[in-house]
């Protein structure tokens, strides 16, 4: 899918979190933000990174700890209203994307994507 997006938004997090499938993880508080992106724990790797990761990809063992079902990164891209992307991975209220312009790839908020047809 393509999208443009009509709004800006900047990352937070210079250094996300990433592993690998089957990364132990640290799970930390649940976020719960006026956005309503649902389902999202800040877990921590052995390493000490810490980040924001959606809770379908993660095997709870107990109530602090889990094990990662897939690879993943929480790198998002900062967006200017304007810029299109093409969009692969939806999931709770964020969208994969890759920049049209220069190729970037990462995480963006979809309440700041709009679809377009070319």
């Amino acid at each position: 899918m393509k999208f443009v997006a009509v709004g800006q938004h900047r990352s937070e997090y210079p250094e996300p979190v990433a592993f690998s499938q089957g990364a132990l993880l640290a799970i930390g508080e649940r976020y719960e933000g006026p956005e309503g992106w649902d389902n999202w724990f800040f877990c921590s790797t052995a390493g000490g990174i810490g980040g924001w990761v959606p809770g379908q990809i993660i095997e709870r063992i107990d109530e602090r700890h889990g094990r990662a079902l897939r690879d993943y990164t929480a790198r998002e891209l900062d967006v200017d209203e304007g810029d299109e992307f093409s969009g692969s991975e939806q999931i709770n209220g964020w969208m994969w994307c890759s920049r049209q312009s220069d190729g970037q790839s990462g995480w963006a908020p979809l309440s700041l994507l709009r679809a377009i047809e070319r």
